[in-house]
């Protein structure tokens, strides 16, 4: 078994932006509005949302990659948001810090719509 778990989180080009800015390390705070941060367990997942919600909502959506500490994300449930294929991690906003500090290399654009 390695130290990391690898990730995916689908992104609009607000979020991408954010993320080039620092040095493609961490991801952004979150919005007030948004309580929760949902990195993905499946490439395929990923996929679905930056297709079929990015990209109708800003124009473009991105599939980003990254690796975190295993024993970091062992803190957190994985929850079915829909079925055995949507599954995520539900990280508190406030725990966005931490996971950014948990991740392992660079975060990784693996794909891009409209392709």
């Amino acid at each position: 078994m390695t130290d990391t778990v690898t990730l995916w989180r689908p992104v609009g080009p607000g979020e991408l932006e954010l993320i080039e800015a620092s040095g493609m390390r961490e991801f952004p705070p979150r919005l007030p509005e948004q309580p929760i941060f949902y990195p993905v367990t499946s490439e395929e997942y990923a996929v679905k949302i930056a297709r079929d919600w990015n990209v109708p909502e800003s124009g473009a959506g991105f599939v980003t990659r990254f690796d975190v500490q295993r024993a970091f994300i062992a803190n957190y449930r994985v929850e079915d948001a829909g079925g055995r294929a949507h599954r995520e991690y539900w990280i508190p906003a406030e725990d966005l810090p931490a996971f950014n500090a948990a991740i392992i290399g660079a975060i990784e654009v693996v794909r891009r719509f409209p392709e």
